[in-house]
């Protein structure tokens, strides 16, 4: 099992926070560091600084790291036109040195397009761009150098594009999608998707999640072994009862309800639930980290709960 540091920069975070976290990610030895594309803080936060943008912060972190995998859970489709995020990933997964994966998703939260003029259409439109996104920007990294990509589709069209640059990463970065939809999201998943990753939900609603993908892959005449498996849940890591009890007031939730809705515990409980999660077939585990400053936090889950999945 891999864990990954999962973090949520609209509730407040500035880049050299994000930094110190991430080169803390990489010393105590997790796999990778993700965050959220979000613009727009949820919930009683001030969100202070304000929100950053996802890729302009791995392309600082691309240079300021040197193992760790770097991504996003997930990008929205909703926030760029799928042909200059080709781009930008692609130039993010050079300076990485070929260290980017690229989670992409229809997008979400009304709120954060209202507030900042994006259009939000219908989830069954905004779904119709997913699919379109998800066939444009890997059809210009996989296109041959030298050759051109057109695409004709209801929302994009592409003409003779020069299908430039190439990332780092042949055929391409691995593309996650994630979510619990019974019905177009598996197909998704089956027919992009290198991981397939399911997020905040129950341990027997993410195993019904993974049977639906697994079915959609051999439906479509997809080996399921090709399919990386994963789930993110929040973490709240604590020795004894009462430094569980600070983090937990520290983030705004209560010990019992992060004991039923997340990996909360002592790290004798985090290691039996994420064993529980790779039993129904999970590869990697994104530990959604909520207090980034405190780094104390992931030190305890390096040491006494990495060594141990």
């Amino acid at each position: 099992m891999l864990l990954r540091i999962f973090t949520e920069p609209q509730q407040g975070a500035s880049y050299d926070t994000l930094l110190r976290v991430a080169k803390a990610t990489e010393e105590y030895g997790f796999d990778a560091f993700f965050r959220s594309d979000h613009y727009v803080k949820m919930g009683d936060v001030s969100g202070l600084p304000g929100p950053s943008d996802a890729w302009i912060t791995l392309a600082g972190l691309a240079r300021e790291t040197r193992r760790i995998r770097l991504g996003t859970l997930v990008t929205a489709a909703t926030f760029r036109l799928p042909g200059p995020l080709a781009i930008s990933v692609a130039n993010v997964d050079q300076m990485s040195g070929g260290r980017v994966e690229l989670g992409l998703g229809t997008g979400w939260f009304e709120e954060e397009h209202t507030a900042y003029g994006i259009p939000f259409p219908s989830l069954a439109e905004r779904f119709d761009r997913l699919e379109e996104q998800l066939r444009i920007v890997t059809g210009l990294w996989e296109t041959p150098t030298g050759k051109t990509f057109s695409f004709e589709g209801n929302h994009y069209r592409l003409a003779e594009s020069p299908a430039l640059p190439k990332p780092a990463q042949q055929p391409h970065p691995p593309v996650i999608i994630g979510g619990a939809g019974a019905k177009r999201t598996p197909r998704l998943a089956a027919h992009y998707a290198d991981e397939y990753n399911v997020p905040f939900h129950p341990l027997e609603e993410t195993r019904s999640a993974y049977e639906r993908v697994r079915a959609a892959c051999e439906h479509g005449g997809r080996s399921c072994q090709s399919m990386t498996f994963s789930a993110a849940q929040v973490v709240c890591c604590g020795r004894d009862e009462a430094e569980l009890a600070r983090r937990a007031e520290a983030i705004g939730r209560k010990v019992d309800e992060l004991r039923e809705n997340g990996l909360a515990g002592t790290p004798a409980e985090l290691v039996d639930k994420i064993g529980k999660f790779g039993e129904i077939g999970a590869e990697r585990m994104y530990l959604q980290v909520l207090d980034l400053d405190d780094l104390d936090h992931l030190e305890l889950i390096a040491n006494e709960v990495l060594p141990q999945v």
